[in-house]
């Protein structure tokens, strides 16, 4: 595993070697968390995991931006939909290295 960050692979090769299960099994165990957390997310539902966080769906309003190259020209973004992620408490604390 690289150490600068934890792939789909890594994910399904950590928890093929602690359970019984096939490794094309895993894989697609995982793969189907990740598919029921993209449907909902698409359909505008909140998915909450608890001791984890939460990635919900928000409207980002349209707004006026500037081409870095060409501050003097205005370009109109418009509104778009954006994942979110918040941390949960424990995450949080995890990683803060609490626990």
């Amino acid at each position: 595993m690289s150490t600068k960050k934890l792939t789909k692979k890594d994910i399904v090769q950590r928890l093929h070697a602690k359970s019984e299960l096939l490794h094309r099994d895993v894989a697609d165990l995982v793969q189907g968390v990740l598919n029921s957390i993209s449907d909902a997310l698409k359909a505008g539902k909140t998915v909450e995991l608890r001791n984890f966080g939460v990635f919900e769906v928000q409207l980002r309003k349209a707004r006026v931006g500037r081409n870095p190259n060409r501050p003097e020209k205005t370009i109109k973004i418009p509104a778009q939909k954006v994942i979110k992620f918040r941390a949960g408490k424990e995450l949080r604390l995890h990683v803060k290295g609490g626990r």
